[in-house]
């Protein structure tokens, strides 16, 4: 017992000469565990209840077009401030905020005022990155908070996103549906259904094994001791699932895009406040605007939240500006404001960066700096806009020489990609009726019906082809059951109006064509239809009134202006 005594003893001792050094534990987190959770991690699980109690008050559309302005441009704003708030940074890419808000902003008042779509379809393409590249800067400031020795990871993690979200889209027939649509009437050339089955069994394949590798080294490190963030994973957990469901989880696709677009906007909303701030903090240099919003305080947090919406509320106004010029350009502010905001992410937000890294509460992203087959800057930005504008310039030039697929054919080759979608088997029987194929139009409809019965606008067309056939009793039926289940059809009021009155009903008619107004009040032909009815009855006054504001409308609508020469003939000859 002794002899072990005196050999345990100098085990002790030498423990004690060489105490592990004493370090600040580092925290896994961001802000906090439940700020985190809340405004980064699980946000989704809460988003998703809430969108189902809003969407017993609101449309899809309404959701959509509310949270498009409000929340998809507004969010652009604080990425702005930094740009042009910022000394530093702005000395640094002076040029490069100079210049491409000039640039762009033409290139998008051009392409919206001459219906170029090509510019849509860059946007489509470069928002899909940017939500993919946002996931993936939180991947590593989680992966330097909790496991800075795993650097290595870092091209793993990006492979996984990239897997996940682009797959997510190409395996959404909801998505993809849209962007044919989007691509062929923008000029792109046509796409064989051979080759988009190819193209997603390569993307489903792609996830199976970047998910594979991702796991296999994340499980190998973890044995090594190298670390893994728990709180990453968890975040790529909610991240991708959430985002494979708003593709392909939903049934409206303008309900997924609004649900992954607030978890997106609360995320960035939340780090650019906590980013700002921090620089306010630490740097005296910080001055002006920025230094002024971004103090420590409750009520500037308001402040920030009210400019959001404020800036956000400009891409409510551009789609209701009534002059067509003024809209078109003010909607192409709207998509220079996105796709500024893209590019500008693109680089003022580098982890790597040891300022950036700083101000995020990192020592660094632990990244080694990758290597660079173009080692000059300039060359490398370059060619980084060559791969967008190349195809981007190949697409204008199709259409404005009119080499798009005709509205038909690509109605057709969608509908025969996608025979499970009810929107573009619905499109095909719009196509079919526009070119007056109305024994075509009646079989798509119906397939559309077969496959949702409760299609927003499908009863309104498939009692157009009723009317169109001379089938007045199913074209009123259609019509009726529209505005059961789509009370602000503004055309379906308008033309039940019509049946009514033809079928010896003028007041009902009156009723419907008051209610189409107040649901639309600039309803061309629901104020001249109305007017004529008015004008029968002797009210004449009330008749000239919506004649010349439907002829303000469309000048060049000779039906009203006849009917307005007849109402001031009567009205005078009383």
């Amino acid at each position: 017992m002794a002899k072990a005594a005196t050999i345990e003893a100098p085990r002790r001792a030498g423990r004690e000469k060489a105490p592990a050094p004493s370090q600040p534990a580092r925290s896994p987190w961001i802000l906090g565990w439940w700020q985190d959770l809340l405004l980064f991690v699980a946000t989704p699980l809460l988003l998703l209840p809430l969108f189902s109690l809003i969407q017993i008050r609101w449309s899809a559309q309404d959701i959509y077009l509310f949270v498009g302005a409000f929340g998809a441009m507004g969010h652009h704003l604080p990425g702005m401030i930094r740009a042009y708030g910022d000394s530093a940074l702005f000395d640094r890419f002076r040029i490069r905020f100079l210049v491409a808000p000039i640039v762009l902003l033409a290139v998008c008042i051009f392409c919206s005022v001459y219906g170029l779509k090509a510019i849509e379809v860059v946007a489509f393409t470069w928002g899909i990155w940017h939500g993919m590249m946002q996931t993936y800067g939180f991947c590593r400031i989680y992966d330097a908070k909790g496991a800075p020795g795993a650097a290595g990871r870092a091209r793993t993690d990006l492979l996984l996103c990239f897997a996940w979200f682009g797959g997510a889209v190409v395996l959404s027939p909801l998505r993809m549906r849209s962007f044919l649509d989007l691509f062929y009437e923008g000029g792109g050339p046509a796409i064989s259904s051979a080759a988009l089955d190819a193209v997603r069994a390569a993307a489903f394949a792609a996830i199976v094994l970047v998910t594979l590798v991702f796991a296999w080294q994340h499980y190998r490190d973890w044995r090594a001791g190298r670390g893994v963030s728990a709180v990453k994973l968890w975040l790529l957990a909610t991240s991708l699932a959430f985002w494979w469901y708003c593709n392909n989880g939903v049934t409206n696709i303008l309900v997924g895009i609004a649900l992954f677009e607030v978890f997106h906007d609360v995320q960035y909303l939340s780090i650019v406040w906590m980013y700002n701030r921090n620089r306010v903090e630490r740097d005296p240099g910080i001055r002006g605007f920025l230094r002024f919003v971004f103090r420590r305080s409750g009520a500037l947090i308001g402040l920030y939240v009210g400019l959001v919406f404020a800036y956000g509320a400009l891409g409510l106004i551009a789609g209701g500006v009534p002059a067509e010029g003024v809209r078109q350009a003010l909607l192409g502010l709207v998509t220079a404001s996105a796709l500024l905001h893209f590019y500008y992410d693109g680089f003022i937000w580098k982890v790597r960066e040891s300022s950036t890294a700083s101000s995020l509460g990192i020592a660094g992203s632990g990244e080694p700096a990758p290597a660079r087959l173009l080692a000059v800057p300039w060359i490398r930005h370059a060619t980084r806009w060559a791969v967008l504008l190349i195809p981007f310039t190949l697409l204008c030039l199709a259409q404005a020489r009119g080499w798009s697929l005709p509205v038909l054919e690509r109605r057709e080759r969608v509908a025969q990609t996608f025979p499970t979608d009810a929107i573009a088997q619905l499109n095909l029987g719009k196509a079919f009726h526009e070119v007056g194929r109305l024994a075509e139009a009646g079989p798509a409809y119906e397939a559309a019906a077969s496959l949702n019965p409760n299609l927003k606008d499908l009863d309104y067309y498939r009692g157009l082809l009723a009317g169109d056939l001379g089938d007045i009793a199913t074209a009123e039926a259609r019509y009726r059951s529209e505005l059961a289940r789509n009370p602000k059809s503004s055309d379906s009021e308008t033309n039940l109006a019509g049946i009514l009155l033809a079928r010896g009903k003028p007041r009902e008619a009156r009723e419907r064509y008051e209610r189409s107004l107040a649901i639309k009040p600039d309803q061309i032909l629901a104020r001249k239809q109305l007017a004529d009815l008015l004008c029968d009855e002797g009210e004449y006054a009330r008749a000239i009134e919506l004649y010349e504001a439907a002829l303000k409308k469309q000048p060049d609508f000779s039906q009203a202006a006849d009917g307005l020469a007849r109402a001031r003939a009567l009205a005078k000859a009383r």
